[in-house]
């Protein structure tokens, strides 16, 4: 199944922390979401213990999130970082506002991935839950040879029962993958 999600569906909620507002862009009961998210203020992160995280910075620079165990670098746009949803982090912005998408997954459950398409890019996703969202520009995915043009700040669900070509043939997108079950 494919299916356009429009961002007149989607939904805001307010952070666990208090500190923000998230747009959630997709979710299943608790056990993943995928969101993007402003962030204006430096501040603390909310506890997802039991969770993977997966962020990409999309809009702005300069974002380092501060951990016990060092540094991580968000300061590049489009590179997704990877980190447990216990692990103590603290933004610092270094040259004001960002915004992030969001991927968080509960370990228990499903195996998440968080990957970027850019124009004249493919690559074969598994059997899963695959959410193909663009960020600013509109894109052109192709999915086992069927175009699907996606305008900005929409995305494309597409829910794999075998593996599937995944082509962007215009534009960029970022892809969450949530696979059920937890990998070896």
């Amino acid at each position: 199944m494919i299916a356009l999600l429009d961002p007149s569906q989607y939904r805001q909620t307010p952070w666990k922390n208090g500190g923000g507002t998230t747009i959630d862009i997709a979710e299943e009961n608790g056990v993943w979401r995928f969101t993007r998210t402003p962030i204006a203020e430096a501040g603390p992160f909310s506890d997802y213990t039991g969770f993977e995280r997966m962020q990409v910075l999309v809009a702005g620079r300069g974002l380092v999130l501060e951990t016990p165990d060092g540094e991580i670098d968000v300061r590049m746009p489009f590179r997704p970082v990877r980190f447990a949803g216990e692990l103590p982090v603290v933004s610092r912005l270094e040259a004001g506002p960002v915004e992030v998408i969001n991927l968080i997954g509960a370990r228990r459950a499903v195996t998440i991935d968080l990957d970027i398409l850019d124009a004249g890019e493919r690559g074969a996703v598994e059997p899963g839950i695959h959410i193909a969202y663009c960020t600013d520009g509109p894109a052109i995915l192709d999915t086992d040879e069927t175009l699907h043009r996606v305008p900005p700040h929409h995305a494309l669900r597409i829910d794999a029962d075998q593996p599937t070509l995944l082509a962007c043939k215009g534009g960029r997108a970022v892809v969450a993958s949530i696979i059920v079950g937890v990998r070896a």
